[in-house]
């Protein structure tokens, strides 16, 4: 191999790092559905939460969502 094809080639991301930043991702999205939600429900004067109970279980369904199809795009590879 020459030197030139070396620099070609990009390194490849750990993946680790790839599911380290797609658990990040994943809390930031619940933890913003979930004041979401809370600000719906002070707004609303709900007694009970359920607008944060809604909004932080879509945030759940979005990361895992995110994560699966990673995993899936991980394994193509």
């Amino acid at each position: 191999m020459n030197k030139s094809s070396k620099k070609d080639s990009k390194p490849k991301p750990n993946t680790l790092m790839r599911f380290a930043g797609i658990g990040l991702q994943m809390g930031v999205i619940i933890t913003a559905g979930a004041l979401f939600g809370n600000y719906l429900d002070e707004n609303q004067n709900n007694e009970k939460p359920i607008y944060a109970l809604v909004f932080s279980l879509i945030g759940v369904f979005i990361g895992l969502y995110l994560v699966i199809r990673e995993a899936l795009k991980i394994g193509k590879k």
